[in-house]
């Protein structure tokens, strides 16, 4: 009779300890995982929605006192195809997967543009790039106290490798300004805002990009954002 009674409780023992070890690996797999500082900035811009989109078309403005710059796009994401419009109406496209030099030099111009359009989703889609700790500073041009991380590209690959940016955001994570430093010199190259937030089928973007003390506007007009229906 002892021995069965031993058997019994031995039995009892090694079940709570699967059961325990079940709750344990249940808890592990169920507890949501913290999103980076690069993943909420992407977040609070629309990201969750990125999967949807199928194009997108802006037109890429610099307005100064005597002069106005302007190309237009449309990007279609899924097909990694994209159409410029020259200011002479003709229309190029191609696929970024299969470009010459010539198409090469305008890609260059699209990723730029592309670029301040949709950085806080290039914080979370490019490669080989390092992410500073978050740190509270005061932003060059508001001179509020705000958030700020840098963002450095490697010295390999791109069209601009080894660049820096400085992001300065707030507690909702929409970045305030940024300081763009070529070839992560030590001084600033261009200072701008991040401003005139407009959501378009769920990104949020920043429509106006502003200096400080100059008549100086780098901007998006004829935004359009086409999604899928779901």
């Amino acid at each position: 009779m002892t021995k069965y009674v031993l058997f019994f409780c031995l039995t009892l023992y090694f079940s709570s300890c699967k059961d325990d070890q079940n709750v344990k690996n249940q808890s592990e797999t169920t507890t949501p995982q913290e999103l980076t500082v690069a993943e909420k900035i992407a977040n609070a811009n629309g990201y969750q929605q990125w999967d949807s989109v199928n194009e997108i078309h802006f037109t890429f403005n610099v307005d100064t006192d005597s002069m106005h710059f302007e190309r237009q796009w449309k990007w279609f994401p899924k097909e990694n195809r994209v159409t410029h419009t020259k200011s002479t109406g003709e229309h190029i496209s191609y696929n970024r997967q299969a470009m010459d030099s010539l198409l090469k030099t305008i890609d260059q111009k699209f990723i730029n543009d592309k670029f301040w359009l949709l950085a806080p989703f290039n914080l979370v889609w490019d490669e080989g790039i390092s992410i500073s700790k978050s740190t509270k500073e005061i932003a060059p041009i508001c001179k509020d106290s705000l958030n700020k991380i840098t963002l450095t590209y490697s010295e390999d690959g791109g069209y601009t490798p080894g660049d820096a940016y400085d992001l300065f955001y707030g507690d909702d994570y929409l970045i305030k300004e940024w300081i763009y430093r070529k070839g992560n010199q030590s001084e600033p190259s261009l200072t701008t805002t991040w401003e005139e937030y407009e959501t378009f089928n769920g990104l949020k973007i920043a429509k106006s990009h502003k200096k400080s003390g100059e008549n100086w506007n780098l901007n998006f007009t004829n935004i359009k954002v086409v999604s899928k229906s779901l």
